[in-house]
């Protein structure tokens, strides 16, 4: 459109050409400066994992105002020490821990949320690991979020794993903390690299719907999805209220999970049947906040955005 406009221009006067030029300066100079976008790249599979890595131009928005909790020491649990922790108290995520989940078609859930890398929806702040569920429009959802992962990089057989770790409130809201076989999606035509071949076991699992509500699962061939071994633990409390630590501790013999230290379930061999048992291989560990979905249920249109799942550290303690 300037340049029709250009050539229209009748020159008449020295004084004339020479503010028609600094007209076209003025234009081409706000033409170089560009404007604000968001902008990502992300692979669709069938899989339920990518590596792909999404861009934006938008402005970090602080934490929220939550004071940090009181350090609590590592503490091995008698036979063991610890053989790796992240406490989360860099400036910056460490990319030797942890790489992303990228995309928004659902995960095989319904869920609501676009998961990216950006640190709008994960980064670290005064000593914690911050996860921020964001309602914005990104990439064809409304919806952004992070989901974080230690796939290739840190992964565990046996010990006890646990992380500390302050859930959001809000009905729809799905934080989780769990953990996937090693060799997960290395080849999507070989069954024993897909879900649930590889196993999956959920350390941590939270729905905003039933806020005195925490889940402890495994899922395995035969034993997935509605049919996984799971057990429901009830509090007297909302979880959200406080800071609470989960753990599991694995071995040989089963898993066994722990709320603040209180054994509250465990499986073995022995309750799968003729089932196979697939927790003796590494797996990795997942860290994620969903929105809606078929656990987290009806996104409660009142809720308030952004929210958080803050974390202050996941550690995991090994027989020597």
């Amino acid at each position: 459109m300037r340049s029709n406009a250009k050539h229209h221009r009748i020159v008449i006067a020295a004084v004339t050409l020479a503010l028609v030029a600094a007209a076209c300066g003025a234009d081409d100079e706000a033409d170089a400066a560009p404007a604000s976008s968001t902008t990502s790249t992300s692979t669709t599979t069938s899989t339920t994992t990518s590596t792909t890595t999404s861009t934006t131009t938008t402005t970090v928005v602080p934490t929220t105002t939550i004071a940090t909790p009181e350090p609590v020491p590592p503490n091995a649990p008698e036979g063991m020490e610890l053989a790796w922790s992240d406490e989360f108290d860099g400036d910056q995520l460490d990319r030797s821990n942890w790489t992303f989940d990228i995309g928004g078609w659902g995960w095989g859930n319904g869920e609501a949320q676009y998961y990216t890398d950006r640190e709008e929806n994960a980064r670290t702040q005064n000593g914690l690991l911050v996860i921020e569920l964001r309602e914005e429009e990104f990439d064809g959802s409304f919806y952004t979020s992070a989901r974080l992962k230690s796939q290739g990089l840190q992964e565990f057989q046996y010990g006890r794993i646990e992380a500390r770790i302050l859930v959001p409130e809000g009905k729809g809201t799905w934080p989780a903390f769990w953990m996937l076989g090693s060799g997960f999606d290395q080849d999507a035509t070989d069954p024993a690299f897909t879900w649930p071949t590889v196993g999956e076991i959920d350390i941590m699992e939270y729905t905003g719907k039933e806020p005195d509500l925490i889940l402890g699962t495994v899922h395995g061939p035969g034993y997935a999805g509605a049919g996984g071994k799971t057990t429901w633990f009830r509090q007297d409390i909302d979880v959200f209220e406080d800071w609470h630590t989960y753990a599991i501790e694995w071995d040989e013999t089963g898993i066994r999970w722990y709320f603040d230290d209180e054994l509250y379930a465990e499986v073995g061999p022995e309750n799968l049947g003729r089932r196979e048992w697939v927790f003796d291989k590494p797996f990795f560990l997942i860290l994620n906040l969903a929105l809606g979905g078929s656990l987290g249920g009806l996104i409660d249109p009142e809720i308030q955005f952004p929210l958080y799942l803050h974390v202050d550290y996941v550690r995991v303690y090994q027989t020597p």
